[in-house]
């Protein structure tokens, strides 16, 4: 018995064949193409921590320099030994709910620290519920959760009733 290929069979194999070239050469001329973008430089770290030193206390300093570089919304510096910081870390452990509700306002990202200083109650009992290990969780410069809710003030009692309820008492 012979093994013969019809023309049809012909046309459908090299049609088969030309679509995985094609495919295969977009492929490999843009294998993964996000990973390929050519990514920007870092910020300059004396920037960031001016931005950072800037949210503990300077609203109007935090918004100036956000609209010269949107990039350091999220931005951290590290202080030394792995103390990170963000701006929105440093007003929520200064108490600065202004400065903080602003950076929120732009799409800053929140933690449980900053939730326990601006006083949402539910989230970080949800958080601390699940997960109770973040009770003894430490923020920027080692400073607790407890200790940022009391910067909440008033907002943050249930908060503070909640953490001295489970124990925490620093």
């Amino acid at each position: 018995m012979e093994n013969k290929i019809t023309r049809t069979k012909f046309i459908a194999s090299l049609t088969g064949a030309t679509t995985l070239l094609i495919l295969n050469n977009k492929i490999m001329a843009n294998p993964v193409s996000q990973q390929n973008q050519q990514r920007p430089d870092p910020l300059d770290p004396k920037i960031v921590q001016e931005f950072v030193r800037a949210g503990h206390h300077d609203l109007e300093g935090v918004k100036a320099k956000l609209i010269e570089i949107p990039a350091l919304l999220n931005a951290t510096t590290d202080w030394g030994a792995g103390d990170f910081e963000t701006a929105l870390g440093g007003a929520s452990h200064m108490g600065r709910k202004d400065i903080a509700t602003f950076l929120i306002s732009k799409g800053a990202r929140m933690d449980i620290f900053t939730a326990a200083m601006m006083g949402y109650t539910d989230l970080v009992v949800s958080m601390c519920t699940k997960h109770p290990e973040l009770l003894n969780s430490k923020g920027p410069h080692g400073i607790t959760l407890l200790m940022h809710a009391q910067k909440g003030g008033d907002d943050a009692k249930k908060i503070i009733e909640f953490l001295n309820a489970k124990g925490i008492a620093k």
